[in-house]
């Protein structure tokens, strides 16, 4: 018996290696196609490629498309960073995507293809030409003012496959929007030098072009040069500043938003110089003496604000004339979202920039960098200059009264006006229905509203449930935003965690008006990676560390059959502690439960409305009123902007001191009517030892990077 029993667990144990074996030649397997993917492209680097070569052979395969053509696409675009979103100026149901970038850890795609969102159909179409700007990421563009259905882009970058090499851009088209034509640009005289991560807004007949940096892999310059481009005249004018005018310093990745006498420029990133001690500077026991200190360039990000004040020249000047344009600073905006952030982006909409996202660096060492994400949504009030915080709230709900059956809800006028003509129209509805002697069939047809055609062409083609969360998108930098009547689309972003690098390939939707949540167009998981030699070694430390765990048990199991005559089970140490660690467990949960049991039986008997959540935030134990409204202070803001509006009152109207006294007002009720329950809670924690609870959400290590190296770039 004990032979068979032995033969049993040497066949077993020789099914395991052989299983080991063919997981090894599988991981070297793998391991080979990444290496060679990430030589395939012997031409890459930046010696060996030519990009003029390269961008020629993309020219003329553009040149084999003879006409515009607008195809329909099975699925969303593919995955991309750095592109242009914006809302069709020509057609309030379309969105235009162009460009763009994909990074997979190993190699760089770059796009020029330019994609249109049919909103009511949740339909995506690609147009081509045979005239269209060649693959880029990190240009910029932006309506044409005055020229209502036009789109004009300027620069952009293009690279090797690993990024060795950059090629920067210096075009300039013109998109029309009505027929998707692509226009290439030749304005007379001098014209803004190649670059990236610049921005362009427009004023009147005027596109406004400003900053950005220039990569040679090398190092980075960023630029300070302001540009304005005369549509009308097809000329570019570099205006002369006074040199004892303030204006703003070198930036990429800033927001330029278009206003009523020029432009508003807010924000931005850049590298400036500073020092780091070297590694050899704490010398010796005593520490003493200056160490060595090395030059580096440190991420800056910027948080002022400028005015560009634009005056068109009279109307009987020369076409050459250039307007006369001056920069203005202004205060930094009240109640800006901290901490500071880069890759933060924003929408114009109505007076005000609709701003998402970001992330907030901190340079740990010279390799590595620790950064937090967020994912939060604000508006910039442009003449008040001031943020206020945006928050999704569920849709209210119409209370009924039990006994009287009567409504008791709060409506405005309009809400009114639309009661009483719908009341008319069912009276009217059902007067001409009982007229005609008609009966049911004519009533149908009365709150019939749309056309058999149209109905029948949403029967064949039915536009998809999208799910609605009433949570923002996860965490994200440098998201492409679009506002398309009153309904702000987010596109893509990217998101760092460790060494990788994570690029979103989806699609959302939030009405500005309602609030009412975040609906999802369409989410897709990115999962090619290629990751780095390091990452490889750290998975085939811990596959072995996971073969060797296998083969203790494999030898424990031997000793156990050994002495099995002696003792018939022995535990392993490892079960012990497991047993240890469990009981220790459940101990704690009986003594938990008793307390808490105890403590509801006295809370149920004292109140149970102070446990029904109201959907207000609510204090925690330990935590004073100050603290409660430091945590809670954008929830309460907006709840207190909420309830203004229902009165008819603008939050506008009341200045930044106003609004936070007001919401302190708010939070400090709270935190009084909870008291009691707190206190309580307070007092069984101390019993059972526990002190203050701290969030890690709270202190940003639910939203950190690691310590990976971040990303190169925060345009």
């Amino acid at each position: 018996m004990a032979k068979d029993k032995k033969s049993a667990k040497s066949e077993s144990k020789k099914a395991k290696l052989a299983e080991k074996k063919q997981k090894q030649e599988k991981k070297a397997e793998k391991k080979a196609k990444t290496k060679s993917a990430k030589q395939n492209d012997a031409g890459s680097d930046a010696e060996d490629v030519d990009l003029d070569a390269v961008l020629e052979e993309y020219r003329k395969q553009q040149e084999q498309f003879h006409k515009i053509t607008e195809t329909v696409v099975d699925s969303p675009p593919r995955a991309r960073s750095f592109s242009t979103l914006l809302a069709n100026p020509a057609n309030s149901n379309q969105l235009l995507l162009f460009g763009g970038e994909y990074f997979n850890g190993a190699l760089a795609q770059f796009f020029n293809d330019l994609m249109v969102y049919y909103i009511d159909r949740d339909e995506w179409r690609c147009v081509t030409s045979p005239n269209a700007p060649l693959p880029r990421s990190g240009h910029a563009w932006c309506r044409g003012g005055n020229q209502g259905n036009m789109v004009y882009l300027f620069g952009g970058e293009f690279s090797s496959p690993k990024q060795g090499t950059f090629y920067h851009y210096n075009d300039f088209w013109k998109l029309d929007c009505s027929t998707k034509e692509w226009e290439r640009l030749e304005p007379k005289g001098k014209t803004p030098p190649a670059r990236s991560g610049h921005r362009m807004t427009y004023f009147k007949q005027y596109i406004v072009l400003f900053g950005g940096f220039q990569d040679t892999a090398n190092q980075t310059r960023y630029l300070a040069d302001l540009w304005v481009y005369d549509t009308r005249n097809n000329l570019w004018h570099s205006p002369t500043l006074p040199p004892a005018q303030l204006k703003p310093e070198a930036r990429s990745s800033f927001t330029l938003l278009p206003h009523e006498q020029g432009a508003v420029l807010y924000g931005g990133y850049s590298k400036v110089k500073g020092t780091t001690a070297t590694n050899k500077q704490q010398g010796g026991k005593g520490g003493g003496g200056g160490g060595a200190q090395r030059n580096v360039l440190k991420s800056f990000v910027h948080q002022d604000c400028f005015f560009l004040r634009i005056t068109p020249p009279a109307a009987d000047a020369a076409p050459n004339v250039p307007p006369v344009v001056r920069w203005e600073r202004r205060k930094k905006p009240a109640n800006a979202p901290t901490p500071t952030r880069a890759g933060v982006t924003m929408a114009y909409h109505k007076g005000r920039g609709i701003m998402f996202g970001g992330v907030h660096d901190v340079d740990e060492t010279e390799e590595a960098l620790e950064s937090e994400f967020f994912n939060d949504l604000f508006a910039w009030n442009i003449e008040r200059n001031r943020f206020f915080p945006l928050a999704l709230r569920k849709p209210r709900v119409q209370k009924k009264a039990g006994a009287g059956g009567e409504q008791r809800e709060r409506v405005g006028r309009r809400g009114r006006a639309a009661a009483n003509e719908e009341e008319l129209l069912r009276q009217l509805a059902a007067l001409q229905a009982g007229a005609g002697g008609g009966g049911k069939g004519d009533e149908d047809e009365m709150e019939i509203d749309k056309p058999a055609a149209a109905e029948e062409e949403e029967k064949k083609n039915p536009v998809k449930e999208m799910p609605v969360s009433m949570e923002f998108p996860h965490v994200r930098f440098n998201a492409q935003l679009a506002v398309q009547d009153d309904v702000l689309y987010i596109y893509g972003g990217t998101y760092e965690k460790d060494d990788r690098e994570f690029t979103f390939d989806d699609l959302y939707a939030i009405d500005l008006g309602k609030m009412d949540g975040c609906k999802e167009i369409f989410s897709r998981p990115v999962e090619d990676w290629i990751q780095s030699d390091d990452e490889d070694d750290e998975d085939e430390e811990g596959d072995d560390g996971e073969d060797e765990d296998e083969e203790m048990e494999d030898e424990e199991g031997d000793v156990e059959m050994e002495d099995a005559k002696a003792t018939k089970f022995t535990p392993s140490k490892r079960k012990k502690k497991l047993d240890e660690a469990s009981e220790a467990a459940s101990a704690a949960d009986t003594a938990s439960t008793a307390v808490s049991s105890e403590f509801d039986d006295n809370a149920t008997e004292e109140s149970t409305a102070t446990t029904v959540d109201d959907g207000l935030p609510h204090p925690r134990p330990f935590e004073s009123r100050r603290d409660f409204f430091q945590r809670t202070s954008n929830e309460w803001q907006e709840i207190l902007m909420t309830n203004l509006r229902w009165k008819n009152i603008q939050p506008e109207s009341l200045t930044v001191k106003e609004i936070k006294t007001k919401a302190f007002e708010l939070s400090e009720e709270k935190w009084w009517d909870c008291r009691e329950e707190i206190t309580a809670l307070e007092d069984e924690q101390e019993a059972a030892g526990i002190g203050e609870v701290v969030s890690l959400a709270d202190r940003g290590e639910g939203t950190s990077g690691g310590g990976g190296h971040g990303g190169p770039r925060r345009r």
